[in-house]
């Protein structure tokens, strides 16, 4: 294989890896290996109840994520042959990481000079003469830095199924049909494999 068509195939293996990470979560289950990370997780505690999980990545909204957490109650309830479903716990956490990055033409690279690197004097009112160079840098050029913050959501929720109608006075109990009426059409699925 030449260094063209070695080149070529790397930069669409990194083009395709970028693309699956520049959507948000689809409604999925929470599997390692997916093309786009998080998904949907469920854990049985008692024959009625369980703890559903919706982690989404840094492009889902908090909406997204606890819309997805509730249509997956709702999926669970009417799968496992319940009507209705009561939240008795809820929470979302929101997971904040922030990245400093220097900016790259802070150090460029200076391959073609060889040994030697370009050095800048300067004269500055109330500090009088200053220097710069690639290797010593210089207060003015060192606060160049890019400042990234990601967030990301996960939503959980302990739910009690029922069967028979939902009671009205409620205001934690949702009708599991209805939730999937109403939300079915917000929902994106992930794309076909091809």
């Amino acid at each position: 294989m030449s260094r063209k068509s070695a080149a070529f195939v790397v930069a669409l293996a990194l083009s395709a890896g970028l693309a699956a990470c520049a959507t948000p979560t689809p409604y999925q289950p929470n599997v390692k290996g997916q093309s786009t990370a998080g998904g949907y997780s469920e854990i049985r505690l008692e024959p009625n109840r369980y703890r559903v999980n919706f982690m989404g990545n840094s492009l889902t909204s908090r909406e997204t994520v606890e819309g997805y957490l509730l249509f997956r109650a709702a999926e669970l309830t009417v799968e496992s042959g319940y009507d209705w479903f009561a939240i008795v716990d809820r929470d979302t956490d929101k997971k904040t990481q922030t990245y400093v990055e220097p900016d790259p033409f802070y150090r460029p690279w200076y391959g073609s000079y060889g040994f030697w690197r370009p050095s800048w004097r300067y004269y500055g009112s109330g500090y009088g003469w200053r220097g710069w160079d690639p290797f010593w840098g210089d207060p003015f050029w060192a606060d160049r830095v890019d400042v990234r913050t990601v967030e990301r959501f996960e939503a959980s929720a302990e739910i009690v199924m029922q069967r028979g109608p939902k009671p009205a006075d409620d205001v934690r109990a949702f009708d599991a049909r209805a939730v999937i009426e109403n939300l079915k059409p917000r929902v994106q699925y992930p794309e076909p494999r091809r």
